[in-house]
């Protein structure tokens, strides 16, 4: 094993009815836990998403209504799934931009705080792109010199990220071994929510969105307090309106 894991590193991918955050739902999820002694732990379930899964998806991943109709919903399962990432960095392959915000969105619902602070996440894709700028399928080949067999089953797809990763850091001694200098390296550190609607820059969050763009989130709702009922109205992702919600609460208790 070439990464130097200080605690374990979960690879998480999701097979949903489709890629909005905000409206679709998950149908499958696989975790891959890599433990630090190189120990792989693995869960997998699948999930009636409540709701019909598109023919357009079920055509990607293979997943029908009648597969998941007998399935326990997210709720059900949800409290296990966080149990099974407690203390674990995150890992997957676009996962910063898709599954880790899906799989927040999803907690929230069942009315569970997901919360990330202090861990790693680290995203495959970011590393593969800066470096060679291909597909998971590719990338396994490419790094691994095997075919995927399988592609978009969720355990299939993220052992292979899991093996993708691990060839990546003996590829790349620029990159490091570590969870931590990998995710310095991909530029991942300023994420404020998981929909990028706000990023950090020196330490302080600031809209990454539309006409305050740029600005520091807490500037904005003092001068437009307007706006932080604006977005809480909005069609924004649930973890958004949460940090929201955060970052003008910290502001009040300061006035306090």
């Amino acid at each position: 094993m070439n990464v130097q894991l200080v605690r374990p590193l979960a690879f998480i991918d999701l097979e949903t009815t489709g890629v909005n955050i905000s409206v679709d739902r998950i149908v499958e999820i696989a975790i891959v836990k890599i433990m630090p002694d190189g120990t792989k732990l693995v869960k997998r379930k699948l999930i009636n998403p409540q709701m019909p899964i598109p023919k357009a998806s079920s055509d990607i991943h293979g997943i029908t209504d009648e597969m998941v109709k007998d399935a326990p919903s997210f709720r059900d399962v949800a409290n296990e799934v966080k149990q099974f990432l407690e203390s674990c960095d995150i890992g997957g392959y676009n996962s910063n931009r898709f599954d880790i915000p899906m799989l927040a969105e999803e907690m929230l619902r069942a009315g569970l705080d997901f919360n990330l602070e202090g861990r790693r996440m680290v995203d495959v894709q970011k590393v593969f792109h800066m470096m060679e700028q291909r597909t998971l399928s590719a990338a396994y080949k490419f790094y691994c010199g095997k075919n995927l067999e399988g592609a978009h089953s969720a355990e299939a797809d993220a052992t292979a990220t899991w093996e993708v990763l691990d060839a990546q850091v003996c590829r790349y001694p620029n990159i490091g071994n570590t969870v931590e200098s990998i995710v310095k390296f991909t530029g991942e550190d300023d994420l404020v929510d998981f929909a990028r609607r706000f990023i950090k820059v020196n330490g302080v969050e600031v809209f990454n969105f539309g006409k305050h763009k740029g600005r520091p989130v807490v500037d904005v709702l003092k001068l437009e307090p307007q706006y932080y009922d604006w977005m809480m109205k909005g069609d924004f992702p649930m973890h958004t309106k949460q940090k929201l919600s955060e970052i003008l609460n910290r502001t009040l208790l300061k006035k306090a």
